[in-house]
């Protein structure tokens, strides 16, 4: 975004200090509008803060592709900032059987050349030869993004409140929003608008204040483990359906997927212990002389919706919403909160995201975000 008085007097509030929250209030105060941030907890204390921290543009979609561009072209500008750093580490992507997977990757990898993706096709060789510390011998097809890399989340979301107080806007932390709406209100101040980025509990926020949206929340696992990581890529087993990236700690690795909707308050915040012994297994068996001290296991959600797109726009008059990442919520916010904040300036936004496609009454199951088809 430019400098501009776009927003001037225009009072806007945001619910959820995350990172799409928090990169739309900076953007918002950026353009001259005066921002509220309301945040039950602190900043990046929820599903920010619990976020792999992996980024890629490695999208096969025209739309996905765009945003996830933008969003490494804003990180990029970001890093170095604070204690913010945009680390650049290869994505690999496999499977371990030939079939659908096989055929959907190859897939993938073509329409991602077609959006000017710096993506290629490996083969198993190329693999061993590039990153040794990886066991290949049993890659049936696999791929590279090489516009990727990790990032510390809560270092970005931290940075982007120093930047949004620095702009003006008003974090209120531990203070939950109660929204309201005709006209929209926030713990009974009025506003021009109200922006809705409160993760998991979006569909909540959003529900007590008579609004109903297709959005379901589930629990996700991770780990860090103390093992060597230098000279690693991310890594990405479609087949067996876990990631590995390099981490300060060593290794972050994740699974734990639970296809079922969680209550977005007293959820288990731990990792369970099948996931910790599963993930042990698989970090053996990938990485060669690995013996993994896991530091600390952790859940978090992500969040769900009926076509596995973010609901990304105005619901209402003044009301927007900006949820249902899939598990891609973190590496897209620099891109999908600028995007909100320049539609509540009068931009376009991303029409593809318009929420308004539902009802919020839909049935529909949940979906691992991450899962190659």
């Amino acid at each position: 975004m430019d400098d501009s008085d776009a927003g001037a007097s225009r009072r806007v509030a945001v619910v959820g200090a995350g990172a799409v929250g928090l990169t739309a209030a900076y953007d918002l105060a950026d353009r001259g509008a005066d921002v509220t941030v309301y945040e039950r907890e602190t900043v990046a204390a929820a599903s920010t803060g619990r976020a792999a921290g992996i980024c890629y543009d490695a999208f096969a979609e025209d739309v996905d592709a765009s945003v996830a561009a933008r969003a490494a072209e804003r990180f990029r500008e970001f890093s170095g900032q604070g204690d913010f750093a945009f680390d650049r580490t290869p994505y690999v992507w496999f499977v371990t059987e030939p079939g659908a997977k096989a055929d959907a990757i190859r897939e993938q990898v073509a329409a991602m050349q077609r959006h000017g993706r710096d993506v290629e096709r490996v083969d198993a060789a190329d693999l061993e030869d590039e990153f040794p510390a990886v066991r290949t011998d049993d890659v049936a097809e696999a791929a590279v993004a090489r516009d990727a890399a990790v990032v510390d989340t809560s270092a970005y979301a931290h940075l982007l409140a120093d930047l949004a107080r620095e702009a003006g806007v008003d974090v209120r932390e531990h203070e939950p929003a109660s929204v309201e709406t005709s006209p929209v209100r926030v713990n009974g101040t009025e506003y021009d608008d109200v922006v809705v980025a409160a993760g998991a509990h979006t569909k909540q926020v959003l529900a007590e204040a008579g609004v109903a949206i297709p959005l379901k929340p589930y629990r996700v696992q991770a780990l860090t483990a103390d093992a060597p990581g230098e000279g690693l890529p991310t890594v990405y087993d479609a087949t067996a359906g876990y990631y590995a990236r390099p981490h300060p700690e060593g290794l972050l690795a994740g699974d734990g997927t639970e296809p079922v909707e969680a209550a977005p308050d007293g959820y288990d915040r731990d990792g369970d212990d099948w996931f910790v012994d599963a993930m042990d297994d698989r970090l053996r068996d990938r990485f060669p002389g690995y013996e993994p001290d896991v530091e600390r296991a952790w859940a978090g959600l992500c969040t769900a919706t009926p076509d596995r797109d973010p609901l990304l726009g105005e619901l209402r008059e003044g009301l927007y919403v900006a949820a249902g990442w899939q598990g891609h919520g973190f590496m897209r916010a620099p891109a999908t909160g600028e995007a909100i904040a320049e539609q509540v300036l009068g931009g376009e936004g991303l029409p593809e995201f318009d929420p308004t496609r539902f009802d919020g009454s839909e049935e529909f199951e949940v979906v691992e975000g991450m899962a190659v088809e």
